[in-house]
């Protein structure tokens, strides 16, 4: 495990924010739970909202038109294209809490040890969030917000599990000329969410769905979100 990162002003307050979700009961409040099918148990599982600090590359977005600190740094990963559920789609590192977990919070530290390589000891738990319902897959979310006090490297441990991991800017997220509104029609049906589309590992990711979401909400709760054009539309094949 390396040494702490050098944390500016801007992005110890970040920090304090993050921290000031945990027991909030405005967010994710309204986060629709959809009709479970009948006899169908949810299945408990998490995901790693990781921010931090995570290197010494700043976004290359002007400072001052930023809402927050150009160093702070959000975790990702690309899910790999040839899984069966949700492949290629950018997502938090995470996964099913299983048997021998603890609960939420040691699944989604495992989960981003196996996926990522990091090491769970160089984050700071802030804590949980509400439980997300998303009856489409089956499961029951907690997002897991952390902070990387003593970064480690990451990078994709199981190529049949990740094409990519990266560190994206939450300055980046926030520009509003890299958001969108995504459109999946199927079967007569249109879902529209919203989306990133940022730099990342040397090429273009998009973030959308399930982690554009919570994304969305958490910048908005936090008051860091920027005006956009939601009329600007990216059209998606329907997930399989």
């Amino acid at each position: 495990m390396g040494s702490a990162e050098p944390v500016s002003e801007a992005a110890g307050a970040a920090r304090a924010q993050l921290a000031a979700l945990v027991g909030d009961p405005e967010l994710l409040a309204d986060w629709q739970s959809g009709h479970w099918p009948d006899g169908l148990e949810p299945k408990p599982a998490a995901v790693l909202m990781l921010f931090g600090v995570l290197d010494r590359v700043r976004s290359a977005r002007d400072a001052e038109a930023s809402a927050v600190s150009t160093d702070l740094d959000v975790l990702l990963l690309a899910r790999a294209a040839t899984l069966r559920s949700h492949p290629g789609q950018v997502a938090f590192p995470g996964g099913r809490v299983d048997p021998d977990d603890r609960g939420p919070v040691d699944a989604a530290l495992r989960e981003a040890r196996e996926e990522t390589g990091l090491d769970p000891a160089g984050v700071e738990v802030l804590g949980r969030l509400r439980q997300i319902p998303l009856p489409y897959s089956g499961h029951v979310v907690t997002p897991v917000l952390g902070w990387w006090v003593v970064p480690s490297p990451v990078r994709v441990v199981d190529v049949a599990e990740s094409a990519v991991v990266f560190r994206t800017p939450v300055a980046d997220l926030l520009d509003p000329g890299n958001r969108y509104t995504s459109v999946v029609r199927r079967d007569g049906r249109e879902w529209r969410g919203p989306a990133f589309l940022v730099e990342a590992d040397g090429g273009r990711q998009l973030v959308w769905g399930f982690t554009a979401m919570l994304l969305d909400q958490v910048f908005e709760r936090l008051g860091w979100g920027e005006p956009w054009d939601a009329a600007r539309e990216l059209e998606l094949s329907p997930p399989d």
